[in-house]
């Protein structure tokens, strides 16, 4: 049997790790924003890292396409893939590194409520705090919205599930368990700016109307 060459050559690690170049003190950081957002209030010190090193972090990423958004008002650091047609012609055609999540009619009518929250919260109160609002406010304008959940706790566990799908794209994170309730993250600034906000808004009126349309018909049939 014929045995690989880790097992044959027990020296191979070692021969790797010299000629490893040194190490950067960013090269955490630079990991965890490949993997998604970094929060100011995620533990560890990753935030600390990258705001130490936000010039070598911005060449790194430059140099394979992307661009590294660092916004310390918010307390928030995440990448962009820069547009193909944005960079110098030299640079080679580089694919795309995020995939592109394509959200539920339920999921993106919950993210313009949450940002809905995210705006009035920004404007009427103060900027530093957490925006956080119970899940009970959420299923009140949920289920004026979506008129066909008329059972509230069947609506509630929907609007559960859909929540806990946002919270993996760190859109949102559970404040409390009992009641719930939960941080809308600022973030969603970001991936909702005002003038899509209002885009996704009509096409989602659009679509409920669609859907009562639907249900008188239905009703009349």
């Amino acid at each position: 049997m014929t045995e690989s060459s880790s097992e044959t050559d027990p020296t191979a690690d070692d021969t790797f790790s010299d000629t490893m170049p040194p190490p950067v003190p960013w090269a955490p950081a630079a990991v965890r924003l490949l993997q998604g957002i970094v929060y100011h209030d995620d533990a560890g010190d990753t935030w600390e890292r990258i705001l130490s090193g936000v010039t070598p972090l911005t060449d790194y990423f430059a140099r394979i396409g992307l661009q590294l958004i660092v916004n310390e008002e918010d307390g928030m650091a995440y990448l962009r893939q820069i547009d193909p047609e944005s960079l110098p012609p030299e640079y080679p055609s580089i694919p795309k590194l995020f995939r592109s999540v394509r959200l539920t009619f339920e999921a993106s009518l919950l993210c313009v409520l949450l940002r809905e929250e995210l705006r009035q919260f920004e404007e009427e109160i103060h900027r530093d705090g957490r925006c956080v609002v119970t899940q009970a406010a959420l299923l009140e304008v949920w289920q004026s919205l979506v008129p066909t959940e008329t059972d509230d706790v069947r609506a509630n566990r929907l609007l559960g599930g859909q929540l806990r799908k946002l919270e993996e794209l760190k859109f949102v994170r559970q404040f409390e368990k009992d009641p719930p309730s939960w941080e809308v993250r600022r973030i969603l600034k970001a991936r909702l700016p005002l003038q899509e906000l209002e885009r996704l808004r009509a096409d989602l009126e659009a679509e409920l109307k669609r859907r009562d349309a639907g249900m008188v018909q239905g009703e009349e049939n």
